[in-house]
């Protein structure tokens, strides 16, 4: 299969609302699942009960990127996973580093989230002395004295912020100094600087969110009840 070029990414990516690449992520989880399973096609209809998003949503959404689809066939399940791939950039080999060797960012760099998205974490930095010069996981924790130096270093593409919310400006200062490209921001202040993507993680307001569901659902019970 013949490998995008960067200018057809580009072109891909410049076009699509927010709505379709939040989407995006979903039919990768999906596809991947289609692939365990040995399914080699798909309709949109079948996506359409595993995902709860209508056919309908689902074709206008892969036809933001050239359809990939067949009428009377459905879509080819690896194909259309490679193509999705590539359009999140799967099989761009980004690098990343952690910031902040604590609970979250010691769970985050043990997990398999990284290298089943094409994500390779190769630092965290830190400033405690105990944790400094060690190893969590497979991954070496530098001090956070030698940020910039490390991060050209080892050519870092994206960093991960975990570090206590007050020390996210000065951080977020010194990587604008730098050729990163991204940020993923669990410090729970908001970023947005003009330089740099951030993807901003809010857990709290996930939980929040879950929590007005379960009470909304508690409600109707009791409605019913009386």
């Amino acid at each position: 299969m013949e490998q995008a070029s960067q200018e057809e990414r580009d072109s891909s990516r410049s076009v699509v609302s927010p709505a379709v690449i939040n989407r995006l992520p979903r039919y990768f989880r999906y596809l991947r699942k289609l692939i365990r399973m040995g399914k080699t096609r798909v309709s949109s209809a079948e996506l359409s009960q595993m995902m709860n998003v209508t056919a309908s949503q689902i074709r206008q959404d892969l036809n933001c990127f050239g359809g990939f689809g067949q009428q009377g066939y459905g879509y080819n399940v690896n194909y259309l996973y490679a193509k999705i791939c590539e359009i999140l950039g799967v099989d761009m080999g980004f690098r990343t580093a952690v910031i902040g060797a604590g609970n979250l960012g010691s769970a985050l760099v043990r997990s398999p989230l990284f290298e089943k998205r094409g994500v390779d974490v190769v630092a965290m930095f830190d400033i405690s002395k105990s944790i400094v010069g060690k190893k969590i996981g497979n991954v070496r924790v530098y001090h956070i004295n030698d940020l910039e130096a490390r991060l050209k270093e080892l050519s870092v593409d994206i960093v991960i912020l975990t570090m206590p919310k007050e020390c996210t400006d000065d951080i977020v200062n010194r990587l604008l100094r730098t050729d990163v490209h991204g940020i993923w921001n669990f410090t729970g202040q908001e970023l947005e600087p003009s330089d740099i993507v951030v993807e901003n993680i809010h857990i709290g307001d996930s939980l929040m969110a879950l929590c007005y569901g379960v009470a909304q659902r508690m409600d109707k019970g009791k409605e019913k009840e009386t």
